[in-house]
């Protein structure tokens, strides 16, 4: 049997897939393996790939954009699959952070901390583009007071709509996501 192994930067991302995943890939196997930060993730895809033993796992990284090219990114992403002589893996790029994740389902933050209104705003302005946020955090945070990464990650992910989100990056985790187990499932 497939289960795809998610390899993330850190723990407020394996929160949000360990609850998030079940919703998208009903039935499906998964294991979320968190890191200490990007350098971290990045050092750990290598030795990961190459000394993973166990049949049929297959690989997604998500790794956030930050301050960086997402294509460039993306690239040196693949590199490091490919150098450890994995060329399957799937690899996502998060735009800019987690938080972007959030802010494009206003209606899931609205519902987890009990703000209403919150959802009228996916519409106006900067929420319709998410991911054009350099710092989504720093926006929860105005719109969350006291929010915090890990448990605002625990609070928000239950009531995230895989089907409808505003953010690019995050419809393009999902849609990668679903053809990478599909594909997984048929081999």
């Amino acid at each position: 049997m497939t289960r795809l192994v998610f390899l993330v930067e850190e723990k407020s991302m394996q929160a949000t897939l360990d609850i998030l995943l079940p919703k998208i890939l009903p039935g499906m196997s998964f294991l979320t393996v968190p890191h200490e930060g990007k350098s971290d993730l990045q050092k750990s895809i290598p030795r990961k790939l190459r000394g993973w033993k166990i049949p049929g796992d297959r690989f997604v990284v998500v790794h956030d954009k930050d301050g960086s090219d997402c294509r460039d990114l993306k690239t040196h992403l693949n590199k490091l699959c490919r150098d450890a002589d994995r060329h399957d893996v799937l690899v996502r790029i998060v735009c800019h952070h987690l938080e972007a994740w959030f802010l494009g389902d206003l209606i899931a933050v609205e519902t987890a901390f009990s703000k209403t209104g919150l959802g009228e705003k996916q519409f106006n302005g900067k929420f319709r583009d998410p991911d054009s946020l350099t710092n989504a955090s720093r926006e929860l945070q105005r719109l969350v007071k006291g929010y915090q990464k890990l448990s605002g990650a625990r609070a928000i992910a239950p009531h995230l709509d895989p089907e409808c989100n505003c953010s690019h990056s995050f419809r393009s985790f999902v849609k990668g996501v679903r053809h990478l187990a599909a594909s997984s499932e048929s081999a």
